[in-house]
């Protein structure tokens, strides 16, 4: 499922079998795959991990939306799941955060999704004073990734805002993965020319505006 600006009455694209899904990115070639709890992200709570497990067999993957809970991070580590992101508890609990993160480094990615310029949280429905800038320097001092997402424009595979990717790109000594707004080869391009370590493509592929085998050659 897709939806724009985060909304979750503005669905995009919904699809029944989210396994079968993933095997066929897989077959088409996709290296890792970003898996969302779009349940768990707005009820706060991970709704369907036994997906996100059976995924995990047959690809590398990270997983996010509603993990608040440590324990659950853990265990999706111990039953396969190769990186754990942490949105709302990145905000709401820093140090516990912190002392995941150097108890499993380079398994967190800490989400920073930023909407009018200000990170929000809990399905990104509550706004924060933080700005991405600010967040992302939190977790300079542990072994982390950060997944910007620029909600703004997030779905609407309009275009991207390389501004304010650069911004935080280019400003934080961890490495970036961009979301938001990719609609063609020249986003990813762009993104990857300010520095980003990834960027995460979802409508633009599901809609066929971009073909995975297009992108991949970008990587090559």
């Amino acid at each position: 499922m897709r939806l724009v600006q985060g909304r979750r009455e503005k669905v995009t694209v919904e699809i029944e079998n989210p396994v079968e899904v993933a095997r066929d990115w897989v077959r088409r070639g996709a290296k890792v795959l970003h898996v969302v709890d779009l349940d768990g992200a707005f009820e706060g709570k991970l709704f369907h991990e036994d997906v996100v497990v059976e995924i995990a067999r047959f690809a590398e993957v990270q997983v996010g939306g509603g993990i608040r809970d440590l324990r659950i991070a853990e265990r999706l580590i111990n039953r396969g799941v190769d990186r754990v992101i942490f949105g709302t508890l990145a905000v709401k609990d820093v140090e516990a955060v912190k002392r995941f993160a150097r108890e499993y480094p380079k398994v967190v990615m800490v989400a920073i999704d930023s909407k009018g310029d200000r990170v929000v949280v809990e399905g990104w429905v509550r706004r924060t004073e933080l700005t991405p800038l600010e967040l992302a320097k939190v977790y300079e001092d542990c072994e982390v990734s950060i997944l910007y997402t620029n909600v703004d424009v997030e779905g609407l595979v309009s275009g991207i805002e390389i501004e304010k990717i650069a911004n935080v790109v280019e400003n934080v000594s961890l490495p970036v993965y961009v979301a938001g707004g990719v609609s063609c080869l020249e986003d990813v391009k762009a993104i990857k020319r300010c520095g980003a370590k990834g960027v995460v493509i979802g409508s633009a592929l599901y809609t066929g505006k971009l073909k995975l085998e297009d992108v991949l050659k970008v990587e090559e």
